[in-house]
């Protein structure tokens, strides 16, 4: 088997994995008339970015926490954050504080058991292989497996939320930056 199939194997095994009713539980959630904030560090953080800027294409007001852009988060808001492990520090402290400001809170980890999946409003989990040695063993590096699965969980989501709000490809399409 070639690496190439068998990082194929490792991705569809954990998808096979994700539980889409937990992605119908979130959807509700992210609406229109909401802020919605993103948070993750390293490549969590990088999917996180990734998926705030299809929520952006698709219509939706996101935020990156930590850009120099980005308003206080305030009661009402939305914030997905990302953690393999789900005990991230940093991560899990800014989850708890937006959590006591009112904010719901949506985390996305692989590990069930994790501080963030217990203090999230909802949780999706993809259950990658992560650093902490969380999830579906893998043969790439670190939490790739992870990364890779989390993106394609939550391109799913944007998806659903397209077909709810009927947004096509080419409404996104003219939201797509033009400065390239």
């Amino acid at each position: 088997m070639t690496l190439v199939d068998q990082v194929k194997k490792e991705i569809n095994e954990v998808l096979d994995l994700v539980n889409e009713k937990q992605l119908d539980a979130v959807e509700p959630l992210i609406t229109k008339d909401k802020r919605i904030f993103v948070l993750g560090a390293g490549r969590s953080g990088l999917m996180a970015r990734a998926f705030a800027m299809r929520l952006m294409h698709i219509g939706y007001t996101p935020y990156v926490i930590g850009e120099t852009i980005t308003p206080s988060v305030q009661k009402g808001d939305v914030l997905v954050a990302i953690s393999g492990s789900g005990n991230t520090k940093s991560i899990v402290e800014l989850a708890e504080k937006a959590k006591n400001n009112g904010v719901t809170l949506i985390g996305v980890t692989s590990n069930k058991d994790s501080k963030l999946a217990t203090i999230a409003d909802k949780v999706i989990i993809v259950p990658g292989a992560t650093k902490a040695g969380d999830g579906v063993k893998s043969i790439q590096l670190l939490s790739t497996l992870f990364d890779q699965t989390v993106h394609i969980t939550l391109d799913v989501l944007c998806l659903k939320l397209s077909k709810r709000d009927h947004t096509s490809n080419e409404s996104a399409a003219k939201e797509h930056s033009n400065m390239e």
